[in-house]
């Protein structure tokens, strides 16, 4: 051979482009088997695709866990036992400690009781974690209320999220804006910068401040001429493509679930899970900015992201990879104890034990 150097150099450089072509088509493309369903008329291309060897990961991590005996409604009131019941005070004291047996095993199995109490003192206020859990069950309660065109009779518990994780998997904070490029691709908020929010794509890095904590607008289709004060530009379109992209690995599914591929932006020919997302965005809203948000002082540092917020949730939270959370199992149903308390109930004041007349 004439010149081996440049013969070593050819062959690295196929090699190297082997190796790149075959990463590529190993991250990009669907191994088979593949199964489609269809959600709309045939010729729009309204169908989901699937792969059963994914499926049954998907179906593992969804387990809804066997559920605790029934406990009987009758009996003394957890508030007229126990001291510093602020929350579910009205159930029974088998309904207590049932619900209580069972948040342990949602949230802390490893710890039992003192993942919330204080060792010996189950009234003090030590803990941090049992003032968050307070909140989080009024949270429950309020979801399973308020956002019944969300969750329906299914209803949420709190392993919904944490399925035996102090954090939920998922979840997010504010994250320090990643360094510009420059030139042409010094765009702000963070574009071309790929991030697992955005399916690693050049969208906006971080759609959840905006739709899933703030009430920024997130339709941008428009009949009008681009004109100032008209929001359906590009760059905007990018931010709600991005959420969308979230959504859609959120939930394990494509826009055709929701959307008619024929017209996205009509919602008269949309599915009815449209609707469902709607108010699944509003929810999530909701949770994090009464909820989740005013706990900050609460929470030690290293709960905190790395800008001092909250660790909040979104549709991934819930839904871990699939369109139902749990497959749509009715959990509630079987903890009817983090449904709302009744009108009146027995209940624990900041003073002792009260009896009051419970407003909404």
């Amino acid at each position: 051979m004439k010149d081996p150097f440049k013969f070593a150099v050819a062959l690295a450089t196929v090699l190297v482009t082997a190796l790149a072509t075959a990463l590529i088509a190993i991250y990009t493309f669907e191994r088979p088997p593949v199964a489609t369903a269809q959600y709309g008329y045939r010729g729009l291309s309204m169908e989901g695709v699937s792969n059963p060897r994914l499926n049954s990961i998907k179906v593992a991590a969804n387990k809804m866990p066997e559920a605790l005996d029934v406990a009987p409604a009758d009996g003394d009131r957890a508030s007229e036992i126990y001291e510093n019941v602020k929350v579910l005070g009205h159930l029974s004291v088998d309904q207590f400690g049932r619900i209580m047996q069972a948040m342990t095993e949602w949230v802390y199995p490893g710890q039992g009781c003192n993942g919330c109490h204080a060792e010996g003192n189950f009234a003090a206020e030590d803990v941090y974690q049992k003032q968050v859990a307070r909140r989080m069950i009024q949270m429950v309660q309020h979801i399973n209320a308020a956002w019944k065109p969300h969750v329906g009779e299914t209803g949420v518990t709190c392993y919904t999220c944490h399925r035996g994780n102090a954090v939920p998997t998922a979840n997010w904070s504010t994250a320090p804006e990643p360094p510009r490029s420059g030139g042409i691709l010094a765009i702000p908020y963070g574009q071309n910068v790929g991030s697992r929010a955005s399916g690693y794509s050049s969208l906006t890095f971080d759609p959840y401040t905006p739709f899933l904590l703030n009430d920024k607008p997130i339709r941008v289709t428009t009949s009008t001429a681009l004109r100032s004060g008209n929001r359906s530009s590009i760059e905007q379109t990018e931010w709600t493509f991005s959420l969308m992209m979230h959504m859609s690995q959120a939930l394990g599914v494509n826009c055709t679930f929701c959307h008619n591929s024929a017209a996205f932006n009509d919602w008269a020919n949309s599915t009815p899970q449209r609707v469902t997302a709607w108010h699944g965005i509003r929810m999530t809203r909701d949770v994090n900015a009464n909820y989740i948000e005013p706990l900050k002082p609460q929470f030690p540092a290293h709960r905190l992201g790395p800008l001092g917020d909250t660790l909040k949730a979104n549709c991934e939270t819930c839904h871990a990879g699939v369109n139902k959370p749990l497959y749509g199992a009715p959990m509630i149903k079987d903890y009817p104890e983090l449904l709302p308390a009744p009108r009146s109930a027995t209940i624990s004041g900041e003073d002792g034990v009260r009896t009051a007349m419970m407003r909404r």
